[in-house]
């Protein structure tokens, strides 16, 4: 008798289970200790200095480099063993999105008025279609392509040093209101909703991909100190949607004393408080709060913008999505307004740059909406496919969610060599390799070999997987990997995969796991080098 296959969602409460292990520091492994394939070019004794060092005594080391033209294999250690992947699993999950949906698919999002026009009112409704747009008009630069920054806002509570772009987290929200009003249209006489049917949002991937997306789900909280130690800290936040408030009690200490804001927010998310220290030298300190709503904070957000643009609206602005005045289809209900988003191309990068994981996972519910499926598990199968055309190993690959979060994902780093021998081959072979983060130049890697001799030459897409290590005071990192391009010669790159799992930092500080990032940096610039017959 065949065993019988989980439902959906004895699936996601399995997944669920394993990431709550990971949580709180429990790393599965699964690495088999197979002795290394038999690498055609010696190691660089930089990169085996590298290897020796204490993080990585009880830690695996994979290599592998190719040229794509040839086949010829330069390094080749634990090829086909599973590695936990981190972040550097979004070349998967992204060249599935790019191929399903092309590099130049562009996400509109329209507005329709469901009812009666008489002469300047609306006697019916605004209704928002939601497409799946990443960034809603939100980092869209003036020549259409999408602003970041080197630590990206959706990592503010984590990461030291994030920052915002200075686009305006409602442009895309204001720009439809503006149309609305071109329409016409001066008066609404119903209700706006927000139509969010595409798909539905699925809490096995974290974080959670929604159809309407504004300003990540996020509210940004910037604090910056006060004139002297002992007065209160300053505070701007954005976007500001009602019924959206923010307090703050951070005081401002003496300069060189540690800055340590912590945010926490009502169990509707509307209600934010910060409190703590930021220290009288520091640079400002961004924090950010989860949108517990989004598309209740998207129909809020379209009503204001449309009464900055003129537009009177009825109904009140603030409360729940009304979902059940969406018609069944907009047949005979007018286009009043559309937002048009930069190419997925553009997206893209983004998503490569930063490791923007809403954005990763977004891609597995696209992929499921191009069968026309609400489901973003069949975004799975749509990736199967594509990596299975792609001559990549589908079998050495595992993955349980677009981001490479999930305790499940693995593959080998011969599989990430296939990916990327694919793109290789393709017309768009350029623009995908120059998404990726450039080693000391800009995305995770802006910070690393910034005057070394492969600045600019290694284009490649990183990961990490840690947890605390409570039982020794430090942190387990289950990954840390990269991979990528290496310019070996004008016009010539190989492709690679360098990473380490397993490795350990000596104390509990996070300036530990950024050291081990850079050593993993050091090891690509060093195979790049090497390659191109320079030490």
């Amino acid at each position: 008798m065949s065993p019988s296959v989980p439902s959906r969602s004895a699936r996601r409460r399995l997944a669920g289970t394993l990431c709550v292990l990971l949580a709180v520091g429990v790393v599965i492994t699964g690495l088999v200790q197979a002795a290394p394939s038999t690498t055609p070019r010696a190691l660089d004794p930089r990169i085996a200095a590298v290897m020796r060092k204490p993080d990585y005594r009880h830690a695996q080391w994979g290599l592998f480099q190719q040229d794509p033209r040839t086949g010829k294999v330069t390094h080749s250690r634990y090829a086909d063993q599973f590695f936990i992947p981190g972040s550097a699993a979004k070349l998967f999950s992204v060249s599935g999105t790019w191929h399903t949906l092309g590099g130049d698919h562009r996400f509109v999002t329209p507005v329709h008025a469901v009812g009666q026009r008489r002469n300047a009112t609306l006697k019916g409704d605004l209704d928002l279609v939601a497409q799946g747009d990443l960034t809603l008009g939100g980092r869209t630069r003036k020549d259409g392509t999408v602003a970041f920054t080197s630590i990206d806002h959706t990592y503010a509570n984590d990461v030291p040093g994030a920052t915002l772009t200075p686009e305006n987290p409602l442009a895309g929200i204001d720009q439809l209101a503006r149309q609305v009003r071109q329409a016409g249209i001066r008066r609404v006489d119903g209700d706006v909703v927000v139509d969010a049917r595409l798909f539905k949002p699925d809490p096995g991937l974290d974080p959670v991909p929604t159809p309407l997306i504004i300003n990540d789900n996020v509210i940004d909280l910037l604090t910056t100190p006060g004139s002297q130690a002992g007065t209160p800290a300053g505070l701007e936040w954005r976007p500001k949607v009602a019924p959206y408030h923010v307090t703050s009690s951070v005081r401002t200490v003496a300069a060189g004393k540690p800055s340590d804001i912590n945010v926490s927010s009502s169990p509707d998310g509307t209600r934010i408080q910060l409190s703590g220290t930021i220290a009288a030298d520091s640079a400002p300190v961004l924090r950010v709060s989860a949108v517990k709503d989004p598309n209740a904070f998207g129909r809020t957000a379209l009503i204001e913008a449309l009464q900055r643009a003129g537009v009177e609206v009825r109904a009140k602005a603030v409360g729940p999505n009304p979902v059940r005045r969406l018609p069944r289809s907009y047949q005979g209900a007018p286009t009043v307004a559309r937002y048009t988003s930069p190419v997925y191309a553009q997206y893209a990068k983004l998503i490569l740059k930063v490791s923007h994981n809403l954005g990763a996972n977004l891609g597995i519910c696209l992929m499921a909406t191009s069968t026309r499926s609400t489901h973003c598990d069949d975004g799975f199968p749509v990736l199967a496919t594509f990596l299975e055309r792609a001559q990549v190993d589908r079998k050495a690959v595992q993955l349980a969610d677009g981001r490479g979060g999930n305790p499940a994902d693995r593959t080998t780093p011969r599989a990430m060599a296939q990916i990327l021998t694919y793109w290789q081959r393709t017309p768009e072979a350029r623009r995908f390799r120059t998404s990726l983060p450039i080693l000391g130049v800009d995305g995770t890697l802006a910070d690393s070999c910034r005057s070394c001799p492969s600045r600019g030459k290694v284009f490649a897409k990183t990961g990490t997987a840690a947890g605390g290590d409570l039982l020794n005071d430090r942190l387990a990192v289950g990954a840390e990997t990269t991979a990528g391009y290496l310019e070996t010669r004008k016009g010539h790159f190989d492709v690679f995969f360098a990473g380490v799992n397993g490795a350990a930092t000596p104390t509990a500080d996070i300036t530990g796991l950024l050291t081990i990032a850079n050593d993993v940096a050091d090891v690509a610039a060093y195979l790049q080098q090497q390659a191109a017959g320079g030490h």
